[in-house]
């Protein structure tokens, strides 16, 4: 594996991650997609999702140092390599890099312009600051996860989309490349407090809007985007199968009504009759297959799709043709997100092995041999593998 990406809109920006779960690697992936040099410091014995080894795509394009970061001396070198770092992601609790010696303090002490990524589910400070969580809890917490599911059924959660991916890595990703920016006039480095609670509240923006302006209730799945309105929603063909319907605008409606000729079929927004349109609609659907329903609205701007399952996905004609999921390394993965003109992205080298790339990437971080033999003495470091 080469020492650092050679294509990418972040070519040259050094980050180094502290190993957690999900949101972090998360962020971590897409930064070393778009180019960044990212060494991971985690334990010889991995992270949670280390079981997955070459799989782990969220481990995918960066290399791997074990570090025992407990060991009298790790702070010390995890202090040098922040010297010569632009961001740090760091995914503990309150207080647990404080206590390593890592903390922003003396991170920034060590390198004044540095980036310090803060990514927990609930924040540095709150009554729920030191609490356990995961991506259900947040998404509860927030509002979001009682929108997700059928009209008095329990919420579903969906996956750990929503607080790890979306409200986590993403905004974490948007908050470091932010600070970025700014550091352009000011020189200075910052800290940025990623909470995923503050990210799941702020994609549900034009949720708080619409339920503001009396367009949305609480009531779950009684609303224009939680399958409330029968011409927004999914429905069940003839194979067990499912095609979804989004034809919000009168346009679309009007097509999806010329194509599947239902006879009195009823206005659009005619709300005393869209219990009788459901059902409409759920008897036409299931009179046909997917296969067929999805020939018969080849073409047709009636925002019908057929609805994949996560094994059907990377064999989509759209998907296939933009090479959105692509294999690399002999895992099913998708393709660097978003695309650049000028600096395309590049999916990296697999995942590591935890501490496989312990020496090669201190080195190339400017790291003495000297120091790095005193430190695998130590302890404080191990390379599980010999570098190739």
């Amino acid at each position: 594996m080469t020492h650092a990406q050679t294509t990418g809109p972040l070519v040259g920006v050094r980050v180094i991650e502290l190993a957690g779960i999900g949101p972090g690697p998360m962020a971590c992936m897409l930064l070393a997609d778009l180019g960044a040099d990212v060494i991971r410091l985690e334990r010889t014995s991995g992270t949670i999702m280390s079981g997955l080894g070459r799989h782990d795509v969220l481990a995918r394009g960066r290399r791997s140092v074990a570090i025992d970061l407990k060991a009298a001396g790790a702070a010390g070198l995890v202090l040098e390599l922040v010297a010569q770092a632009d961001i740090l992601i760091e995914p503990f609790r309150p207080g647990v890099a404080e206590r390593l010696g890592i903390g922003p303090l003396e991170c920034l002490a060590a390198n004044p312009a540095l980036i310090y990524a803060r990514m927990t589910g609930w924040g540095q400070e709150g009554p729920l600051a030191d609490r356990v969580g995961h991506d259900i809890d947040y998404a509860a917490i927030a509002g979001a996860l009682a929108t997700v599911g059928e009209p008095h059924r329990k919420p579903v959660p969906p996956l750990n989309l929503v607080a790890d991916f979306g409200g986590g890595a993403l905004y974490c990703v948007t908050g470091v490349l932010a600070a970025l920016v700014e550091r352009q006039t000011s020189g200075q480095g910052q800290v940025v407090d990623v909470a995923m609670v503050d990210g799941v509240s702020s994609l549900l923006a034009m949720a708080h809007s619409q339920r503001s302006a009396g367009l949305m209730n609480d009531e779950r799945g009684s609303n224009m985007l939680d399958g409330g309105t029968p011409y927004y929603d999914t429905y069940r063909t003839a194979d067990g199968e499912y095609m979804a319907v989004g034809a919000i605008e009168s346009q679309f409606f009007a097509e999806l009504a010329r194509v599947l000729a239902i006879p009195d079929f009823p206005a659009q927004n005619d709300r005393d009759q869209w219990p009788a349109m459901r059902a409409m609609l759920t008897e036409t659907f299931a009179s046909k297959t997917r296969a067929e329903w999805i020939e018969i609205f080849d073409g047709v701007d009636a925002c019908v799709s057929p609805v994949w399952r996560l094994g059907e996905a990377p064999a989509d004609p759209h998907l296939r043709a933009r090479e959105t999921i692509v294999v690399r390394n002999g895992v099913t993965q998708p393709n660097v997100a978003p695309r650049f003109s000028r600096t395309p992205g590049a999916i990296g080298a697999e995942a590591r092995k935890p501490g496989q790339d312990t020496t090669d990437a201190l080195r190339d971080w400017g790291v003495k041999d000297e120091r790095i033999e005193s430190l695998l003495t130590a302890g404080v470091i191990a390379q599980t593998d010999p570098p190739a």
